[in-house]
């Protein structure tokens, strides 16, 4: 093989995969998945608090593992054509590091303490945090939430730095900085000695720690010396410089590419959040959402700048030039749960067998049948103005306007509520949440122009995706690519080794295209439409008795 071939590594919530791509043309060479045994034995994390922490051995161990499988299957002769790596992640996911940039749940004393380890995205242990950033943005003449949709959310960088300082003494008297994954892992495989030299991404930055150019940076020391003196240490060893992701983070140090097996001078890119990436491996267009749908969904929209000059979208996750393609607007959006609402509702259905059924393996092939046999049900239910129906925040919502406290519910049940049913209203509400931020964007004058479907619900699901187009009364494209997160990490490492000028180039030339489409069915629009007016009536409810 001649083609210079890239590694594109994508940090999911369970596993980690690294895919060989063919920089010519987009071919997946090789793949490899490796889940989390820390995170899948349910260590470190108490869903009951809504805990959830992933500690940095997982990645470390993932990383290794993924890519020496995939180059094993390719052998030597083939490997010595890598020329670059990137990284996409979770997001906001972050961890207390020292001052060396190393992790503190690496180090003997913090190793089994999950507030030295990385808080994964889902992680909403720091509501009050958040709150209290709220209230106290509006005490400045800046408003230093203006890029960030104007809410503050406990999913973010700055809530759980300040609810971990706040809640362990030893940690905060170790913390030498906050990192996000993103940023630590190119870091980690350049050999950084020194966080102060780590290149962080404009990506996490800006969605989620309140960079901006506009700020010269971050927000003054001052606004959080004020919010609350633990935060003092630790702003002023963060950072000022950001950079895209089209950048180089650096070249591989010595022990990683004898680790690994690569040759010394691969390239690794200034890292990314997964969404912003697979926005990417998904060829996104200008005005078109690209919804990366998982376990929750993120939704981004790119915009050329002039276009949008002065515009902003409040209640999203921020709108930042050069997140996801350098040169353009990248936005926002996304749901808490999505995927994560279909496999709470798989595991309270099959808590039964899974306590009851002795033989491992007949439990687990009948516990995944669950969804597909649920979504052929639902599918041929007719649609009723009286049908059950949910909201969908059983994980909070995250857009339009991040509010982690609210709950989810379910109304209409009678007797005659069975399995499908349900299933089919938290179907609904999944969608009709998804409407809602599209709606958002729409009314404050970033108009959707189409719908691009990424990941694993996107390919697996179509009952899902024709309700979708359904309540959204818009086609929506599936990108044939099942790894558009890390393709878009590989086109991403083309690009910072210079195999490619600009993103664009490397979308054009190693996009894989699209397979389906789903188009709305006219006679269940206006249906929909009803629904979702009382979708929004019984949300505007949970608020109010939240209020209370």
């Amino acid at each position: 093989m001649k083609d210079p071939i890239v590694i594109g590594v994508d940090y999911g919530t369970d596993s980690v995969r690294s895919v060989l791509v063919n920089t010519s043309n987009g071919k997946e060479i090789a793949s490899s998945v490796f889940y989390y045994p820390r995170w899948k034995a349910g260590k470190f994390s108490d869903p009951s608090i809504n805990q959830f922490r992933q500690h940095p051995l997982d990645y470390i161990e993932g990383l290794k593992t993924t890519i020496k499988e995939c180059l094993a299957s390719i052998g030597k002769d083939v490997a010595k054509h890598v020329r670059a790596i990137s990284i996409d992640t979770t997001g906001s996911t972050p961890v207390a590091v020292d001052q060396t940039g190393t992790p503190l749940a690496l180090l003997p004393q913090f190793e089994n303490n999950p507030n030295a380890m990385f808080v994964l995205w889902k992680d909403h242990t720091a509501t009050g945090e958040a709150a209290e950033i709220n209230e106290h943005a509006k005490k400045f003449d800046i408003n230093y939430l203006q890029f960030v949709g104007g809410i503050y959310s406990s999913e973010w960088f700055w809530a759980k730095l300040l609810h971990i300082l706040r809640n362990d003494e030893g940690v905060r008297q170790a913390c030498y900085s906050w990192v996000e994954h993103c940023d630590w892992i190119p870091f980690l495989l350049t050999g950084g000695k020194n966080v102060a030299d780590m290149k962080r991404g404009v990506c996490s930055a800006g969605h989620k720690a309140l960079w901006a150019k506009e700020f010269k940076g971050l927000p003054p020391g001052q606004f959080f010396s004020s919010l609350d003196p633990v935060l003092d240490r630790v702003s002023a060893g963060l950072f000022t410089e950001t950079y895209s992701s089209d950048k180089p983070a650096g070249t591989i140090s010595k022990e990683w590419a004898s680790e690994l097996g690569l040759p010394n001078d691969v390239v690794i890119g200034v890292g990314a959040f997964d969404a912003h990436m697979g926005a990417v491996g998904g060829q996104i267009e200008p005005y078109y959402l690209s919804k990366v749908m998982g376990t929750s969904t993120c939704d981004m929209l790119v915009a050329p700048l002039e276009e949008v000059n002065g515009k902003l979208v409040q209640g999203i996750c921020g709108q930042v030039p050069g997140s996801i393609i350098p040169g353009m607007l990248g936005l926002e959006a996304g749901q808490s749960a999505f995927g994560d609402v279909y496999a709470w509702f798989k595991n309270l259905l099959s808590w039964p067998i899974d306590h009851l059924y002795e033989d491992e393996k007949s439990k687990t092939k009948v516990i995944d049948k669950l969804i597909g046999a649920l979504s052929s049900e639902a599918a041929k239910l007719p649609l009723n103005e009286n049908d059950e129906l949910a909201v969908d925040w059983l994980n909070g919502r995250r857009t339009p306007d991040a509010d982690q406290t609210v709950k989810a519910a379910i109304v209409n049940l009678n007797l005659g509520s069975d399995a499908p049913r349900i299933f089919k209203a938290l179907v609904e509400a999944t969608c009709f949440g998804a409407k809602a931020i599209v709606d958002r964007f729409n009314d404050q004058g970033v108009p959707v122009k189409g719908l691009i479907g990424l990941g694993g619900v996107a390919k697996k699901s179509p009952y899902i995706m024709q309700t979708m187009a359904d309540v959204m009364n818009m086609p929506i494209r599936i990108h044939k690519s099942e790894q558009t997160c890390a393709i878009g990490a590989a086109m991403f490492a083309a690009t910072a080794a210079g195999i490619y000028d600009k993103v664009e180039d490397a979308m054009k030339a190693m996009g894989q295209g699209f397979d389906l489409e789903y188009h709305p069915n006219p006679k269940n629009v206006e249906h929909y439409k009803r629904r979702y007016k009382q979708y929004k009536n019984l949300g505007a409810f949970i608020e109010r008795q939240n209020s209370n």
